[in-house]
């Protein structure tokens, strides 16, 4: 399979794209809910997969009803998560190298807040890695609106047709699609679904599946 024109950037999202979080997350929104003495099934906690905070508030009103502790259970959050960082995804280092070789800019389109992405930026060293950088707070409307995906490839100064976009929840692919950009998905933890299939390009097993879309080759990381 081959894409169907050489894109000019690729888009990234963050959580379990990129970093491999939404495990960490997972524990961390369980032991929350524990702690405030409610509980999170998995199905509940994979319905806000991919959601920006205020999407996921809104979720949790209606798993819990409007008492819900919302700023309890989000400082609860943060406390069992700590100052932990989160790894990077299989492939993400070999990809990176393959798009600088390819002189091709990189772009994050994220859910998460600027700390949470400043924090991992500075773990990895991506910073000067990244031409646009478009958090939750940058925009108006959060994924699955087409805003981050816009907004990204608007700072990379493409159209979104000219921009491959990698995603792994349904709510990212559906902004990314709904931008117009070439996207892939590689599952996290929510499989695709025919709805998937169809707004998708691909579905890849993981990041090092995108380098021979490229038409190039990686090199081993030391």
């Amino acid at each position: 399979m081959t894409l169907p024109r050489k894109p000019l950037a690729v888009v990234f999202d963050l959580d379990g794209t990129l970093i491999d979080s939404e495990a960490l997350v997972r524990e961390a929104h369980f032991a929350a809910c524990n702690k405030l003495g409610y509980a999170m099934s998995d199905a509940q906690f994979l319905s806000l997969v991919g959601l920006h905070r205020e999407a996921n508030d809104i979720q949790l009103k209606r798993f819990y009803g409007e008492e819900f502790p919302l700023d309890d259970f989000i400082a609860a959050t943060r406390a069992h998560v700590g100052d932990r960082v989160a790894p990077l995804k299989p492939g993400a280092l070999e990809l990176m190298d393959v798009l600088d070789d390819l002189a091709l800019p990189l772009g994050l389109a994220t859910s998460s807040r600027r700390p949470w992405v400043d924090r991992h930026f500075a773990a990895y060293g991506f910073a000067d890695r990244f031409r646009a950088v478009v958090t939750r707070l940058d925009c108006v409307d959060g994924k699955p609106h087409p805003e981050p995906y816009l907004k990204a490839s608007a700072t990379l100064g493409f159209d979104p047709a000219q921009v491959l976009a990698l995603e792994d929840s349904h709510v990212g692919v559906r902004s990314a699609h709904a931008a117009g950009c070439m996207t892939v998905m590689i599952p996290d933890l929510l499989p695709p679904d025919e709805e998937m299939r169809e707004k998708t390009l691909r579905v890849a097993t993981s990041l090092h599946e995108i380098i021979p879309l490229l038409g190039a080759t990686a090199t081993p990381v030391a």
